[in-house]
């Protein structure tokens, strides 16, 4: 089995977008005599299924603030939060391999046998594609053949930063929040408190090596069969990367048509609610109701946001040319801008 790290030019590279793509990239144009696999840890990431609808599964300010990168997967499946402490491994091999495709069991297989080496104790395959400690979550698997290749993969909770993981992919509610922490913590739960000793104060990337090694099955570094993505190769990649997986089009774009409304009470303003309808990212229609004053229609104002991509940057561009207080007194650009988004701001 081949070995592709995520590095270019020697140094590991914690980029969630290119790391789909190199994989990606290497699942059309990279063919060896063996099967592949790509081990990669990546920086604040929330992954997608190709069928979801990233504004309802994400809570974007939070996302925003945190500067928590949004990519899309070509395959279906649910939103899955990543960071540099949660372990991938992903592989390709021939679909005429031996038993292999739907098999999570003997996927799993390498790895549990990895983590035992390593003091972990009572891991097991548990369910549909889960790998579990004590009945508690450490992993989620997926297969899929494409260009008659299988392509999987499975993560591996070293540790986990619940907040995260919960206000990421849940509305930004405090008591949402604690009930979601308190729930992942009852579902899930770390690998390395589970380590043995001598592994406990591992980094992420220490611990994905030891994997690398064992998964693979060679006894010494020396033994690891690498293929380095060459220049070219990556000048490929990062074509692909901002053609597809870094586009916005792609990562909120692809999305069903959708709609949502939103209110609030701002006090220069009065209540204000809003009604909006999104077809592939962009804003189809809008309504605007509420106790506040204003000269002038606002439907001409909303006019000016049709077909307007639903994110902060565009929307702030579409309103540079208004004022704003012809159509609703007091209203700043910004508090519209939170408005549509359906994000929370401060009452003024």
């Amino acid at each position: 089995m081949y070995v592709v790290e995520l590095k270019r030019n020697g140094k590991r590279i914690y980029d969630g977008a290119l790391a789909l793509a190199s994989q990606v990239w290497c699942m059309n144009h990279l063919f060896l005599d063996e099967p592949i696999l790509f081990p990669y840890n990546c920086d604040p990431k929330i992954e997608i299924g190709e069928f979801q609808n990233a504004r309802q599964e994400i809570n974007q300010q939070y996302v925003d603030d945190h500067h928590i990168q949004v990519v899309r997967r070509d395959t279906g499946g649910g939103s899955v939060y990543c960071d540099r402490h949660g372990i991938n491994f992903c592989f390709l091999a021939d679909a005429a391999t031996p038993d292999l495709y739907g098999n999570f069991a003997k996927m799993y297989r390498p790895g549990i046998e990895a983590l035992q080496s390593m003091g972990v104790k009572n891991i097991e395959d548990s369910g549909r594609n889960d790998l579990t400690i004590d009945g508690k979550k450490i992993s989620g698997g997926a297969m899929a053949i494409v260009n008659q290749r299988i392509y999987g993969g499975f993560s591996l909770l070293l540790d986990i930063d619940y907040e995260s993981m919960v206000r990421s992919l849940t509305p930004n509610e405090k008591k949402l929040i604690s009930k979601g922490i308190r729930s992942v913590k009852a579902r899930v739960t770390d690998i390395r408190s589970h380590l043995a000793s001598d592994y406990q104060d591992l980094s992420p990337e220490a611990f994905m090596h030891i994997m690398t090694k064992k998964i693979v099955g060679a006894k010494t570094d020396d033994d690891i069969k690498y293929y380095e993505l060459t220049t070219a190769d990556w000048k490929q990649i990062d074509a692909l990367a901002a053609k597809k997986y870094k586009n916005w089009d792609w990562n909120y774009g692809a999305a069903p048509e959708y709609k949502y409304e939103h209110d609030t009470h701002l006090d220069s303003v009065g209540t204000v609610e809003i009604y909006v309808d999104v077809a592939n990212g962009r804003m189809k229609d809008c309504s605007i109701y509420g106790d506040f004053f204003g000269k002038d229609d606002h439907q001409a104002l909303l006019n000016t946001l049709i077909g307007t991509k639903m994110r902060r940057e565009d929307l702030t561009d579409a309103l540079k040319a208004v004022n704003l207080n012809d159509y609703i007194n007091g209203l700043k650009a910004e508090q519209l801008v939170d408005l549509i988004l359906g994000q929370s701001m401060p009452a003024r």
